[in-house]
């Protein structure tokens, strides 16, 4: 129980934490704000190369231990093997933050091929029930873990040219609300983070992009974007990286341990409805 006079700086010291997706983008950000909170970080992903650069960029700002496991979260034997050497080079996980996914194919709706829809829900939906199968029994024997798993605006607020996707991450947060409540006996919090309109590498690149065919600056088609496509943003900015990661240090953390089931948009009003 948190004491009145305890401050909110938080300590992951002696926590292990396992970030899918970890070696770019928000899951790099999660992987980095953890470490920064002192936990020992394993990340994982398919791409060995990028995989071993987060990790020694990591470690090197943070001063604290960080593994980097290549692994496809869509095979059953890859994640088994992952949890082995996790253990093995760090030790059971306390904390999981499901971030690996992808967004699939976008477009009309009647030009989507149905399989898309299966293989998409494969990777953004079932590895995370593959992967917190495989980090609950060491935490239901410890009667600590953290499940975090990362969701999107448009599993509340879809958008009509990316279906499969709005699909996977409304799935997303109802899959964290079932399992919250399925392993909350153990104190096992599971809670989701939606963000929206992130800055990540595939962002800025889109919006470079954009302002090189429009012959405009970055921060102009930035804008424009915005207006034309997220006018609900309220802060008029893309969200960053560090700002995502600080939400899942947070829910990772004991200043959390009420907080439950939970969705919490890091979106910057994107989403309309209450």
């Amino acid at each position: 129980m948190l004491k009145n006079n305890m401050t909110m700086e938080i300590n992951l010291k002696n926590k292990v934490a396992l970030v899918t997706g970890g070696s770019k983008g928000i899951g790099r950000g999660a992987a980095e704000a953890l470490s920064a909170a002192g936990a020992t970080v394993v990340i994982c992903a398919r791409n060995e190369k990028e995989l071993q650069t987060t990790a020694h960029e990591i470690s090197a700002k943070t001063g604290n231990k960080v593994i980097p496991i290549p692994t496809d979260v869509t095979s059953q034997s890859d994640v088994a093997q992952l949890l082995v050497r996790a253990k093995q080079d760090a030790g059971d996980i306390d904390i999981l933050v499901n971030n690996a996914g992808g967004i699939g194919q976008t477009g009309a709706f009647e030009e989507i091929d149905e399989e898309i829809y299966s293989q998409l829900y494969d990777l953004n939906v079932v590895s995370m029930v593959r992967l917190m199968k495989a980090v609950l029994p060491a935490m239901k024997q410890k009667r600590w873990g953290r499940i975090i798993n990362i969701s999107s605006e448009n599993g509340l607020q879809p958008y009509p040219d990316m279906i499969p996707y709005d699909l996977t991450k409304a799935a997303i947060i109802n899959l964290s609300k079932a399992v919250s409540k399925a392993v909350g006996q153990y104190n096992i919090l599971v809670n989701t983070v939606s963000p929206a309109f992130i800055a990540t590498p595939l962002v800025e690149g889109m919006m470079e992009a954009q302002a090189r065919s429009k012959g405009i600056t970055k921060e102009a088609a930035e804008r424009e974007f915005l207006q034309q496509n997220r006018p609900d943003i309220v802060l008029q900015r893309p969200g960053t990286i560090a700002e995502v990661g600080a939400a899942v240090v947070f829910l990772a953390s004991e200043q959390a341990s009420f907080i439950t089931g939970t969705n919490l948009r890091v979106d910057g009003g994107s989403v309309a409805s209450i």
